[in-house]
């Protein structure tokens, strides 16, 4: 096989761009806006108005009447061919320009069913939200604190107008522990005042409505976010659900939830030294244990975008087999989702990328001058695009966010 050059260079120029960009997996939608934000946005949203819906939300909080540009939501602003970057202000600002990206709320059926409002202020349970972008739902997540809705978020809702949700009784908003109510959106409302109980109340929630357990669940450390940053991600693909832990043991509410599974495939995403051995040792009571990691999140990263169960040999599908967990992706022509380590809310604001469009996985990067060696890596051995005699035309290539 003859190797592309541009193919090469465009997946390094791809990591490299995006690099701390909120939210990164190709949509193939169209850019609003080619002009970068100048405008810091308040932190809260002012001149309260109505926004349109099905039946009125008791809470005091309402959407603001400002209605801010695209590129004063964060949308993307700057674009190559191979590449797109979400440059918020913030995670809010990320979480409304991605939910944008995916459903540009332009014409009829452009629009989403529901949003998921997660805490801005637990990016734990933001990340757990992250299963309610996965089907039937397929809400993307808008971050807000509990005083009220952040301007971008309220200027996001008012340009998504949800429609309301049959697979959701026909909300249009599902709220996630403690946060406002909009004022006039038909909602759902998820209580919990910590990770673990709003991560199993949302697994409890979906169960329901889905009228059925999933059979696989990520389990994560609701203590180390770099090592839980990328279930975001596959979460959102999924569907499935993600459940907490820490480094002393499973919380009672995780191990009730986890009884409602009934012994399903259970997959520890970090190392010893976020979930020990012997938390993973008690997890078998629950279930099949198996455990993702590396040495630093960026690698983890890399090792949850490669992994597959049951393990498939290079270029297979892992097909007709009765089950699969995992991205399995070790080939050009997927999109990635590059975050910054040291921001997990962006994790949570992102997922919706990973589950639309070219789906793929979230990567970790920690600087904004290099990439990680396993990023790199990962890229230059396993996704560096390349043809044969047809030409570069007949290529697959990759796009990240």
């Amino acid at each position: 096989m003859r190797r592309a050059w541009t193919g090469r260079t465009a997946v390094a120029a791809a990591a490299l761009v995006s690099m701390f960009a909120a939210g990164c997996g190709s949509t193939g939608l169209l850019h609003r806006s080619t002009a970068p934000s100048t405008t810091p946005l308040p932190t809260t949203a002012a001149a309260p108005a109505p926004v349109p819906g099905t039946r009125r939300s008791r809470g005091a909080a309402a959407v603001s009447a400002h209605t801010s540009t695209p590129a004063q939501l964060g949308f993307p602003y700057l674009a190559t061919k191979n590449t797109t970057r979400v440059a918020g202000n913030d995670p809010a600002s990320n979480a409304a320009a991605v939910a944008l990206a995916v459903y540009p709320s332009a014409a009829a059926g452009t629009h989403p069913g529901a949003v998921a409002l997660a805490p801005a202020d637990d990016w734990a349970a933001a990340v757990a939200a992250a299963s309610l972008m996965g089907a039937p739902f397929r809400a993307p997540i808008l971050l807000s604190g509990p005083a009220g809705l952040p301007q971008a978020t309220a200027s996001a809702l008012r340009l998504l107008a949800p429609t309301g949700d049959p697979a959701l009784g026909g909300a249009q908003i599902v709220r996630i522990g403690d946060v406002p109510s909009t004022g006039t959106l038909h909602d759902a409302t998820i209580p919990g005042s910590d990770p673990y109980t709003l991560a199993a109340r949302i697994d409890a929630y979906e169960a329901r409505l889905r009228h059925r357990e999933s059979t696989d669940v990520v389990i994560a450390s609701a203590q180390d976010p770099a090592d839980t940053m990328p279930a975001a991600g596959w979460a959102a693909e999924s569907g499935e659900p993600i459940l907490y832990v820490n480094a002393h043991g499973i919380p009672a509410v995780t191990a009730a939830q986890l009884r409602r599974h009934h012994h399903a495939h259970l997959y520890v995403l970090g190392p010893p030294s976020a979930i020990p051995d012997t938390v993973m040792a008690a997890l078998t009571r629950y279930g099949r244990v198996r455990r993702i990691a590396a040495t630093t999140p960026p690698a983890e990263s890399v090792a949850f975008a490669e992994y597959r169960d049951p393990a498939c040999s290079y270029g297979q599908q892992c097909v007709h087999v009765p089950h699969s967990f995992g991205w399995a992706i070790r080939s050009p022509g997927h999109g990635y989702v590059l975050v910054n380590a040291g921001q997990p809310l962006d994790a949570a604001a992102s997922a919706a990328l990973s589950a639309s469009g070219a789906y793929g996985p979230q990567l970790l990067v920690s600087t904004p001058n290099t990439l990680p060696q396993a990023v790199l890596n990962y890229f230059l051995n396993s996704a560096t695009p390349g043809y044969t005699s047809e030409g570069p035309t007949a290529a697959v290539y990759n796009h990240a966010w």
